[in-house]
């Protein structure tokens, strides 16, 4: 099993890296505010499908990989740093859009077709794998115990916090979008401490060591 103050450290890396904008999290909050609630919730059960085959496919992979490369680790390390960096830049570059900032002109879908496009946007998605490729290496160690199980573990965990994080950002959709339409100040500091939660996360990862 992995060590409780890793799962704390990964536990702060996920909720940050999670509400760091993305294309389920842009989804979601359209069309909470063009169709309603329910739709949002419908498009989320879809997106966390979609986390679930990530973490079935990843988890496999990871267990055949590091256990057969060991350099891989470093590989996996070096992409993951330059991969938070990359989100800490996407949150501040100069015109970087606000995400409750949606098209609300979009005509309204069935169930089915929201939690379709809910999964094919996650799955579709490849910074949901290279996070998972580049991000679970640094706290699984053959050590611990079976990497498939920590991987597994971690995997759930994620999808916890993904769900959690997007619930609540589905039902209070439409009043944060007001808030942050009447208030740009705080669109600014929510931009930079994402950026520097994430920039702090890559530092720590580039000069982390396989145990």
């Amino acid at each position: 099993m992995i060590p409780l103050h890793d799962l704390l450290f990964f536990v702060l890396a996920a909720l940050i890296l999670v509400i760091s904008p993305g294309p389920n999290m842009i989804y979601l909050i359209s069309k909470s505010i063009t169709q309603g609630k329910k739709s949002g919730l419908i498009s989320l059960a879809g997106v966390v499908c979609g986390f679930l085959f990530h973490i079935v496919m990843v988890s496999f992979g990871l267990t055949a990989v590091l256990l057969a490369v060991p350099v891989a680790y470093t590989i996996l390390k070096t992409l993951g740093t330059v991969y938070l960096l990359y989100l800490a830049y996407q949150a501040i570059k100069p015109k970087s859009k606000n995400i409750f900032e949606v098209d609300s002109t979009g005509r309204h879908d069935g169930p089915k077709k929201l939690f379709t496009i809910g999964f094919l946007t996650n799955v579709l998605n490849p910074k949901v794998a290279i996070f998972y490729l580049s991000f679970f290496p640094q706290f699984i160690k053959p050590e611990y115990g079976s990497v498939l199980t920590q991987s597994l573990e971690l995997g759930v965990i994620q999808t916890f916090i993904s769900f959690s994080v997007n619930f609540i950002i589905v039902l209070t959709a439409a009043k944060v979008a007001v808030f942050f339409a009447g208030n740009p100040f705080w669109v600014k500091i929510q931009k930079w401490f994402m950026a520097s939660v994430l920039t702090f996360l890559a530092v720590k990862m580039a000069f982390s060591k396989a145990k």
